[in-house]
Parts: structure tokens; sequence; C-alpha cells
């Protein structure tokens, strides 16, 4: 047990020491490396299916479809016995409600259906599921230091993010792992001097039209580690 504590010791200095010489850049590039090692995001046309699991409450089926060279985004929701679909493709918005569109303002309320809520979905799926892809986006500040923390007992590589105002106000923190420069955890702060914001634990990987993508995503509040729900990817593809 002796010696395996002083190698597991030892390894951990080595690739800490490796990392010395990296800059933010750098791990972000070995970070895209290993999720998109063909340089899939940006023509990515691909379909996947999240089911969400929230404390009391159904869980949710969603299948999204991200087509980047068209722009074409859909979500296709299964909740409570109602089907929606959100679909946004350029300037285009499209509201459908069990397969219809049309359907009353009283339902479109009650359901949530609006194009602003579709343009919503769109920012959120596309940017979760195309990290670390996304952070070479416009409006994005990597802060040049790659800082070294110890979370939930592993030791990280980490980057801090921030982004211009126009973009987003929140600071975020992307973890990745030292060896494989895998991202295995995030961050993010509303007011990092009060620990609000949340953190999600990344667990396995699944293979998305080549892309290497978390495949199970648990949510916890940073204030309290209170657990909010888990994201998991459904596909057939083969699981790493």
């Amino acid at each position: 047990m002796r010696n395996l504590l002083i190698l597991s010791c030892f390894l951990f200095c080595f690739f800490i020491g490796k990392s010395q010489d990296l800059t933010a850049e750098d791990l972000l590039t070995k970070s895209i490396a290993y999720h998109d090692p063909d340089g899939v995001w940006g023509s990515m046309n691909g379909v996947f299916t999240v089911r969400m699991d929230t404390p009391d409450r159904p869980a949710r089926i969603s299948e999204i479809t991200i087509n980047q060279e068209s722009g074409l985004f859909r979500l296709y929701v299964e909740q409570n016995g109602a089907t929606k679909t959100y679909e946004v493709s350029g300037s285009k918005c499209t509201l459908l409600l069990n397969g219809k569109e049309t359907f009353s303002d009283a339902e479109a309320e009650e359901q949530g259906l609006n194009c602003e809520r579709a343009r919503m979905y769109r920012d959120y799926y596309s940017y979760l599921y195309g990290l670390p892809m996304k952070l070479r986006d416009k409006g994005t500040k990597l802060d040049p230091a790659v800082q070294k923390k110890t979370f939930k007992g592993k030791a990280y590589l980490v980057l801090k993010v921030t982004y211009d105002e126009a973009v987003g106000k929140d600071i975020w923190y992307f973890y990745f792992d030292p060896v494989t420069y895998a991202m295995e955890v995030y961050q993010f702060f509303h007011d990092e001097s009060k620990n609000d914001g949340e953190y999600i634990l990344l667990k396995e990987i699944q293979n998305v039209s080549g892309i290497k993508m978390p495949k199970v995503r648990a949510w916890y509040y940073n204030k309290d580690d209170k657990y909010l729900g888990t994201d998991t990817l459904m596909n057939s593809e083969k699981t790493e």
C-alpha cells in the first residue's frame, strides 16, 4: 500500500510538472484534440437523445438535432404525455405541440412554447454539448494561467473563463484530466464571493457523430452540494 501511494504521488507530481509549461491555449487545444479529434464540431450534422432526470419530476426525453452547416437546431421533447418541437433555422422559428403548428395561447403559455425559449434551448444545448470546442467562440476570454486544483479528491488542470458582457456575465471553470485532457468537471458562478452557481460532474464518453461527448452530466449547487439532476445521453453508439 505504501509503495502504491508513493507511485501515485510520483505520477501526480510528474504530470503536474509537465503542465507547468502549458498555456491556457495549449490546454484547450489538447482537450479539443481529445474530444473532437477529427474537427467535426464546426460542420456537425447529427442527432442525439438526452434523458433528463430531476428529483420529484417525471423524466424528460429530448431528441436534439444540430446541423452546423445549415444553421438548423431542433429540439423534440416528450414529457407529461405531450410532445413539443422547437426548431430554429436562421431567422425562422417553428413550434409544434403534439405534432401540430396550431395551438391556443393558453396552451403555448402552459407548455412554454415560444420562439424566445426555442433560441434559448439552441444556445444552451449547442454550448453544453459543444464543449470544450465552444471555448473558441468569439467573446470568450481565457485566463492565460493554467490552474491546478483538486476537486472531489482528484487533481485537475483548470481553465478560468469569462465572457464579453454581450455574451455572458458568469465566471466559469473547466477541469481537465492532467493525463488525457478529457473535460471531467465544469463549474460556474454568478458571484464567486457568494459561492453561488453550480458544478457539473461528467462521466463516461459517448461517441456522437465523431465527437467524444460526456455521457452523464450530474448537476449540483456549489453552496451546499445539493443534487439538481442528471442528463444522460441515450444514443446507441459506442461508449468508452
